[in-house]
C-alpha cells in the first residue's frame, strides 16, 4: 500500500445510532405517544445534510461547545418534527437530544473492526478527523477502538471544523506525514471528500446506502473492501 496513513470520519462512517438514525429517533417518537415509521423519519432527515451544509457555509461552528451542539441539534430536531407533524412545544426536541448524546445509544458499523485488522499492518498510522462534540473521546472508549487511532482531531476540542483545510492539516502534522501519502475516509463528499482531495490526501467515500451511485471517485459500500481498494 502507498499510503503512510489513512484517517477517517466518525459519525456514519465507523459509528452510527442504534439500530439507526431514523430508527431511534421513530423509537423516541413513539415513546412520546407519536408513532411514525422509520421511512418517514428518513424523508424528514434531509434537513440534517442541509443544516450542516448551512453551518459549514456560515461558519457556524456547532461540536465547540455543549451550548452550540445543543442550539444547533435541536434546531435540526425542531425542523424534524415539523415535517412529521408532531407537537413542537411538549419538549419532544429536547427528548431527542438527550437521546442522541446518550453514549448507550451508539455502535460500530459491522464492518469497521475487520476493516481496522486490515488496515493495522499496512500503514503506519490510523487517525481520525471529525466533525463531533468533546464526548466522542469517551464514546470511542466505550466502543473499545479509540487506542486503534494513534491520532485522534475531534472538532469539539479542536474548535475547528470540517470543511476548514486546519483541521485536516493539524491531523497530518501529528501524524508526521504528507498529505500525499494520506487516505481520508468518510461518507459525505462535501466534507469528506473534496476538502481533503484539495490539500492532496486521497479521499475516499463510504457509501453502504447507495446515495451516490454517480460519485466519480474511489467509492466503497462496505469497509471491508477499503484495504484492497487502496492498495
Amino acid at each position: 500500500m502507498g499510503f503512510r496513513a489513512v484517517f477517517f470520519d466518525v459519525g456514519e462512517t465507523l459509528v452510527h445510532p442504534l439500530p439507526s438514525y431514523p430508527e431511534l429517533f421513530a423509537k423516541v417518537v413513539a415513546d412520546a405517544g407519536h408513532p411514525r415509521s422509520a421511512d418517514d423519519v428518513s424523508d424528514a432527515s434531509r434537513v440534517v445534510l442541509r443544516r450542516f451544509s448551512e453551518a459549514a457555509r456560515d461558519r457556524s461552528l456547532w461540536t465547540t461547545s455543549p451550548e452550540r451542539s445543543r442550539a444547533f441539534w435541536t434546531s435540526v430536531y425542531e425542523h424534524m418534527i415539523d415535517r412529521l407533524g408532531l407537537p413542537g412545544d411538549d419538549g419532544l426536541a429536547d427528548t431527542l437530544y438527550g437521546a442522541f448524546t446518550d453514549r448507550s445509544n451508539y455502535g460500530l458499523f459491522d464492518d469497521v473492526a475487520p476493516a481496522l485488522e486490515a488496515l493495522e499492518p499496512q500503514v503506519e498510522v490510523l487517525g481520525i478527523v471529525s466533525n463531533f462534540e468533546a464526548w466522542l473521546e469517551d464514546l470511542l472508549v466505550d466502543l473499545g477502538v479509540r487506542d486503534r487511532f494513534g491520532v485522534r482531531v475531534i472538532s469539539g476540542l479542536e474548535g475547528i471544523e470540517k470543511p476548514d483545510p486546519r483541521i485536516y492539516e493539524l491531523a497530518l502534522e501529528r501524524a508526521g506525514v504528507r498529505a500525499d501519502e494520506s487516505a481520508y475516509v468518510g461518507d459525505n463528499p462535501e466534507f469528506d471528500v473534496d476538502p481533503p482531495a484539495a490539500l492532496g490526501m486521497f479521499p475516499v467515500l463510504v457509501d453502504r446506502r447507495g446515495r451516490h451511485p454517480d460519485f466519480s471517485g474511489l467509492r466503497i459500500t462496505d469497509l471491508r473492501d477499503l484495504a484492497g481498494a487502496l492498495a
